[in-house]
Protein backbone atom coordinates (compact mmCIF):
# COMPACT_ATOMS: atom_id res chain seq x y z
CA UNK A 1 0.00 0.00 0.00
CA UNK A 2 1.17 3.47 -0.58
CA UNK A 3 2.09 5.62 2.03
CA UNK A 4 -0.42 8.21 3.12
CA UNK A 5 -0.17 11.61 1.78
CA UNK A 6 0.21 14.22 5.05
CA UNK A 7 0.60 17.68 5.69
CA UNK A 8 1.87 18.50 9.60
CA UNK A 9 0.61 21.80 11.11
CA UNK A 10 2.61 22.14 14.29
CA UNK A 11 3.97 24.36 16.70
CA UNK A 12 7.28 22.62 17.91
CA UNK A 13 7.26 21.89 21.27
CA UNK A 14 9.50 18.85 22.35
CA UNK A 15 6.28 16.97 22.00
CA UNK A 16 5.72 18.02 18.51
CA UNK A 17 9.24 17.39 18.10
CA UNK A 18 8.96 13.58 18.24
CA UNK A 19 6.12 13.36 16.73
CA UNK A 20 7.56 14.81 13.61
CA UNK A 21 10.63 12.56 13.92
CA UNK A 22 8.14 9.37 14.28
CA UNK A 23 6.93 10.62 10.77
CA UNK A 24 9.78 11.17 9.57
CA UNK A 25 11.40 8.00 10.36
CA UNK A 26 7.82 6.28 8.99
CA UNK A 27 8.57 6.63 5.07
CA UNK A 28 6.43 3.23 3.85
CA UNK A 29 3.55 4.74 6.22
CA UNK A 30 3.82 8.10 5.76
CA UNK A 31 4.39 10.59 3.36
CA UNK A 32 4.95 14.51 4.42
CA UNK A 33 4.26 16.58 1.68
CA UNK A 34 5.44 19.50 3.52
CA UNK A 35 5.29 20.57 7.55
CA UNK A 36 3.24 23.97 8.23
CA UNK A 37 4.34 26.14 11.36
CA UNK A 38 1.51 27.94 13.25
CA UNK A 39 1.88 30.22 16.53
CA UNK A 40 1.27 28.30 19.64
CA UNK A 41 3.45 26.81 22.08
CA UNK A 42 5.97 29.45 21.42
CA UNK A 43 5.43 32.46 18.70
CA UNK A 44 5.66 31.39 14.85
CA UNK A 45 9.25 32.84 14.30
CA UNK A 46 10.35 29.95 16.89
CA UNK A 47 7.89 27.35 15.59
CA UNK A 48 9.76 27.80 12.42
CA UNK A 49 12.89 27.70 13.58
CA UNK A 50 12.12 24.60 15.53
CA UNK A 51 10.14 22.68 12.69
CA UNK A 52 13.55 23.01 10.62
CA UNK A 53 16.23 21.81 13.65
CA UNK A 54 13.74 18.36 13.63
CA UNK A 55 14.14 17.93 10.45
CA UNK A 56 18.29 18.97 10.67
CA UNK A 57 18.26 16.57 13.47
CA UNK A 58 16.92 13.43 11.46
CA UNK A 59 19.14 14.53 8.62
CA UNK A 60 15.66 14.63 6.50
CA UNK A 61 16.63 18.16 5.00
CA UNK A 62 14.14 17.34 1.57
CA UNK A 63 11.04 18.05 3.81
CA UNK A 64 9.92 21.47 3.19
CA UNK A 65 9.15 23.73 6.03
CA UNK A 66 6.29 26.57 6.00
CA UNK A 67 5.03 29.29 8.16
CA UNK A 68 1.34 30.72 9.08
CA UNK A 69 -0.06 32.31 10.99
CA UNK A 70 1.34 34.44 14.00
CA UNK A 71 -1.95 35.02 15.86
CA UNK A 72 -5.16 33.29 16.32
CA UNK A 73 -8.25 33.98 14.09
CA UNK A 74 -9.74 36.93 16.82
CA UNK A 75 -7.72 36.98 19.43
CA UNK A 76 -4.37 37.64 21.28
CA UNK A 77 -1.94 34.35 21.43
CA UNK A 78 -1.43 32.65 24.18
CA UNK A 79 1.71 30.91 24.50
CA UNK A 80 2.87 28.22 26.58
CA UNK A 81 7.02 28.66 27.74
CA UNK A 82 5.90 27.75 31.10
CA UNK A 83 5.48 24.27 29.79
CA UNK A 84 8.24 24.13 26.64
CA UNK A 85 10.91 26.82 27.89
CA UNK A 86 11.52 29.92 26.21
CA UNK A 87 13.19 27.72 22.62
CA UNK A 88 10.26 25.89 22.70
CA UNK A 89 12.60 22.77 22.24
CA UNK A 90 14.43 23.66 25.56
CA UNK A 91 16.37 20.62 27.26
CA UNK A 92 18.95 19.42 24.53
CA UNK A 93 21.29 21.44 22.91
CA UNK A 94 20.81 21.50 18.96
CA UNK A 95 22.36 23.97 16.31
CA UNK A 96 20.50 26.30 14.36
CA UNK A 97 18.83 25.63 10.99
CA UNK A 98 20.36 25.76 7.86
CA UNK A 99 18.05 24.65 6.05
CA UNK A 100 15.90 27.63 4.25
CA UNK A 101 12.08 27.95 5.52
CA UNK A 102 10.05 28.07 2.06
CA UNK A 103 8.54 31.41 0.94
CA UNK A 104 5.08 30.52 0.15
CA UNK A 105 2.78 30.86 3.33
CA UNK A 106 1.77 27.95 5.14
CA UNK A 107 -2.20 28.45 4.09
CA UNK A 108 -1.52 28.89 0.66
CA UNK A 109 0.55 25.56 0.56
CA UNK A 110 -1.92 23.97 2.39
CA UNK A 111 -4.61 24.81 -0.35
CA UNK A 112 -2.31 24.90 -3.57
CA UNK A 113 -1.67 21.26 -2.13
CA UNK A 114 -4.75 20.15 -1.55
CA UNK A 115 -6.29 21.29 -4.99
CA UNK A 116 -3.72 19.64 -7.33
CA UNK A 117 -4.13 16.52 -5.40
CA UNK A 118 -6.92 14.01 -6.31
CA UNK A 119 -9.68 14.02 -3.73
CA UNK A 120 -9.49 11.97 -0.71
CA UNK A 121 -5.80 11.59 -0.89
CA UNK A 122 -4.24 14.24 2.07
CA UNK A 123 -4.66 13.47 5.12
CA UNK A 124 -4.02 16.79 7.79
CA UNK A 125 -2.35 16.56 10.85
CA UNK A 126 -2.36 19.70 13.10
CA UNK A 127 -0.64 19.30 16.11
CA UNK A 128 -1.02 22.96 17.69
CA UNK A 129 -3.72 25.62 17.34
CA UNK A 130 -5.98 25.08 14.09
CA UNK A 131 -5.49 28.05 12.66
CA UNK A 132 -3.88 27.77 9.58
CA UNK A 133 -6.47 24.73 8.84
CA UNK A 134 -9.21 27.17 9.51
CA UNK A 135 -7.55 30.20 7.69
CA UNK A 136 -7.45 27.61 4.52
CA UNK A 137 -10.96 26.31 4.86
CA UNK A 138 -12.54 29.96 5.13
CA UNK A 139 -9.90 31.42 2.00
CA UNK A 140 -10.82 28.22 -0.17
CA UNK A 141 -14.01 26.43 0.91
CA UNK A 142 -13.62 24.32 -2.24
CA UNK A 143 -10.47 22.08 -0.59
CA UNK A 144 -12.30 21.27 2.33
CA UNK A 145 -14.91 18.21 0.59
CA UNK A 146 -11.28 17.11 -0.67
CA UNK A 147 -9.31 16.51 2.60
CA UNK A 148 -9.48 12.86 3.04
CA UNK A 149 -9.05 13.46 6.94
CA UNK A 150 -8.03 14.98 9.81
CA UNK A 151 -6.05 13.59 12.96
CA UNK A 152 -5.59 16.24 15.44
CA UNK A 153 -4.28 16.71 18.98
CA UNK A 154 -6.78 19.03 20.83
CA UNK A 155 -9.17 18.67 23.40
CA UNK A 156 -10.41 16.81 26.46
CA UNK A 157 -13.50 15.30 28.23
CA UNK A 158 -12.82 13.96 30.97
CA UNK A 159 -9.20 15.20 32.03
CA UNK A 160 -10.61 18.63 31.47
CA UNK A 161 -8.48 21.36 30.53
CA UNK A 162 -4.83 21.86 31.27
CA UNK A 163 -4.31 25.80 30.36
CA UNK A 164 -7.99 26.27 31.87
CA UNK A 165 -9.89 24.50 34.18
CA UNK A 166 -12.19 23.70 31.19
CA UNK A 167 -9.93 24.13 28.01
CA UNK A 168 -6.93 22.30 26.60
CA UNK A 169 -4.19 24.43 25.59
CA UNK A 170 -4.33 23.79 21.58
CA UNK A 171 -8.02 24.85 21.28
CA UNK A 172 -8.29 27.48 23.90
CA UNK A 173 -5.36 29.30 22.16
CA UNK A 174 -7.90 29.34 18.70
CA UNK A 175 -11.48 28.55 19.83
CA UNK A 176 -12.84 29.90 16.31
CA UNK A 177 -10.40 28.31 14.25
CA UNK A 178 -11.08 24.96 16.13
CA UNK A 179 -15.16 25.55 15.57
CA UNK A 180 -14.42 25.71 11.94
CA UNK A 181 -12.82 22.61 11.74
CA UNK A 182 -14.92 20.52 14.11
CA UNK A 183 -17.87 21.90 11.80
CA UNK A 184 -16.19 21.24 8.39
CA UNK A 185 -17.69 18.40 8.03
CA UNK A 186 -14.43 16.24 7.35
CA UNK A 187 -13.81 13.10 8.82
CA UNK A 188 -11.80 13.90 12.01
CA UNK A 189 -10.08 12.33 14.32
CA UNK A 190 -9.08 14.06 17.95
CA UNK A 191 -6.71 13.14 20.46
CA UNK A 192 -7.47 14.38 23.82
CA UNK A 193 -5.44 14.58 26.86
CA UNK A 194 -7.82 11.71 27.75
CA UNK A 195 -5.46 9.42 25.37
CA UNK A 196 -2.60 11.66 25.69
CA UNK A 197 -2.13 11.33 29.41
CA UNK A 198 -1.92 7.68 28.96
CA UNK A 199 1.32 7.33 27.11
CA UNK A 200 3.71 8.69 30.03
CA UNK A 201 7.49 8.66 29.22
CA UNK A 202 8.32 6.66 32.06
CA UNK A 203 12.28 6.66 33.34
CA UNK A 204 12.39 3.12 31.48
CA UNK A 205 10.36 4.47 28.43
CA UNK A 206 13.13 7.57 28.21
CA UNK A 207 16.01 5.06 29.19
CA UNK A 208 15.40 3.02 26.08
CA UNK A 209 15.64 6.16 23.50
CA UNK A 210 18.68 7.59 25.43
CA UNK A 211 20.16 4.16 25.24
CA UNK A 212 19.60 4.20 21.77
CA UNK A 213 23.26 6.05 21.48
CA UNK A 214 22.40 8.36 18.47
CA UNK A 215 21.60 11.69 18.31
CA UNK A 216 17.84 11.82 17.71
CA UNK A 217 17.76 9.44 21.04
CA UNK A 218 19.54 11.31 22.98
CA UNK A 219 18.01 14.83 21.84
CA UNK A 220 14.24 12.77 22.34
CA UNK A 221 15.50 11.68 26.12
CA UNK A 222 16.61 15.38 26.81
CA UNK A 223 13.23 16.58 25.93
CA UNK A 224 11.69 15.03 27.68
CA UNK A 225 13.57 15.46 30.68
CA UNK A 226 13.36 18.59 30.59
CA UNK A 227 9.37 18.76 29.55
CA UNK A 228 8.39 16.32 32.24
CA UNK A 229 9.20 18.61 35.27
CA UNK A 230 6.17 20.20 34.78
CA UNK A 231 3.80 17.18 34.37
CA UNK A 232 5.51 15.91 37.39
CA UNK A 233 4.76 18.59 39.46
CA UNK A 234 1.33 19.09 38.00
CA UNK A 235 -0.35 16.06 37.66
CA UNK A 236 1.94 13.70 39.97
CA UNK A 237 2.09 11.55 37.23
CA UNK A 238 5.29 9.38 36.24
CA UNK A 239 6.71 11.39 33.69
CA UNK A 240 5.79 13.50 30.89
CA UNK A 241 3.09 12.34 28.21
CA UNK A 242 3.60 12.78 24.66
CA UNK A 243 0.82 14.13 23.57
CA UNK A 244 1.83 14.93 19.66
CA UNK A 245 2.73 11.79 19.03
CA UNK A 246 -0.25 10.14 19.23
CA UNK A 247 -1.49 11.83 16.41
CA UNK A 248 1.38 10.19 14.02
CA UNK A 249 1.14 6.85 16.29
CA UNK A 250 -2.51 6.49 15.24
CA UNK A 251 -1.67 6.99 11.21
CA UNK A 252 0.96 4.51 11.58
CA UNK A 253 -0.93 1.95 13.75
CA UNK A 254 -4.42 2.61 14.53
CA UNK A 255 -5.07 -0.86 16.38
CA UNK A 256 -3.11 0.75 19.33
CA UNK A 257 -5.91 3.19 19.55
CA UNK A 258 -9.40 2.97 20.77
CA UNK A 259 -12.26 5.39 20.97
CA UNK A 260 -15.98 6.39 20.06
CA UNK A 261 -17.86 8.52 17.23
CA UNK A 262 -19.69 11.20 19.32
CA UNK A 263 -20.30 14.53 18.32
CA UNK A 264 -17.41 17.55 19.76
CA UNK A 265 -18.78 21.11 19.96
CA UNK A 266 -16.18 23.91 21.39
CA UNK A 267 -17.40 26.16 23.05
CA UNK A 268 -16.39 29.76 21.87
CA UNK A 269 -18.55 32.68 23.94
CA UNK A 270 -18.16 31.57 27.84
CA UNK A 271 -15.50 33.39 30.17
CA UNK A 272 -15.89 30.43 31.93
CA UNK A 273 -15.70 27.50 29.65
CA UNK A 274 -13.76 29.05 26.67
CA UNK A 275 -12.26 26.58 24.41
CA UNK A 276 -13.32 23.62 25.95
CA UNK A 277 -14.31 20.66 23.53
CA UNK A 278 -17.96 19.56 24.96
CA UNK A 279 -17.86 16.23 23.88
CA UNK A 280 -21.14 13.64 24.23
CA UNK A 281 -19.37 11.02 25.34
CA UNK A 282 -22.91 9.54 26.26
CA UNK A 283 -24.39 10.32 23.61
CA UNK A 284 -27.15 12.29 25.93
CA UNK A 285 -27.83 14.82 22.85
CA UNK A 286 -29.49 14.36 19.16
CA UNK A 287 -26.24 16.44 17.89
CA UNK A 288 -24.76 14.35 14.85
CA UNK A 289 -21.06 12.66 15.28
CA UNK A 290 -18.39 14.58 13.36
CA UNK A 291 -15.30 12.97 15.35
CA UNK A 292 -13.71 9.47 16.46
CA UNK A 293 -13.19 10.74 20.02
CA UNK A 294 -10.05 8.51 21.36
CA UNK A 295 -10.11 7.63 25.29
CA UNK A 296 -7.76 5.11 24.90
CA UNK A 297 -4.61 3.21 23.62
CA UNK A 298 -2.27 0.53 24.33
CA UNK A 299 0.81 2.75 25.61
CA UNK A 300 3.58 -0.55 25.48
CA UNK A 301 2.65 -1.02 21.95
CA UNK A 302 3.16 2.51 20.92
CA UNK A 303 6.59 3.23 22.99
CA UNK A 304 8.04 -0.09 21.51
CA UNK A 305 6.88 1.29 18.32
CA UNK A 306 8.50 4.60 18.79
CA UNK A 307 11.48 3.42 19.98
CA UNK A 308 12.04 1.24 17.13
CA UNK A 309 10.86 3.80 14.82
CA UNK A 310 13.17 6.27 16.06
CA UNK A 311 16.19 3.86 16.14
CA UNK A 312 15.84 4.30 12.41
CA UNK A 313 17.18 7.78 12.13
Amino acid sequence: MAPRKIIIDTDPGQDDAVAILLALASPEDLDILGITAVAGNVPLDLTAKNARIVCELASKTDVPVYAGCDRPLGRDLVTAEHVHGKTGLDGPNLPDPEMPLQDQHAVDFIIETIRSHDTGTITLCPLGPLTNVATAFQRAPDIIPKVQQIVLMGGAYFEVGNITPAAEFNIYVDPEAADIVFKSGIDIVVMPLDVTHKALVTKPRNDAFRNLGTPVGIAVAEMTDFFERFDKEKYGSAGAPLHDPCVTAYLIRPDLFTGRHINVEVETTSDLTMGMTVADWWGVTDRPANALFIGDLDADGFFDMLTERLARL
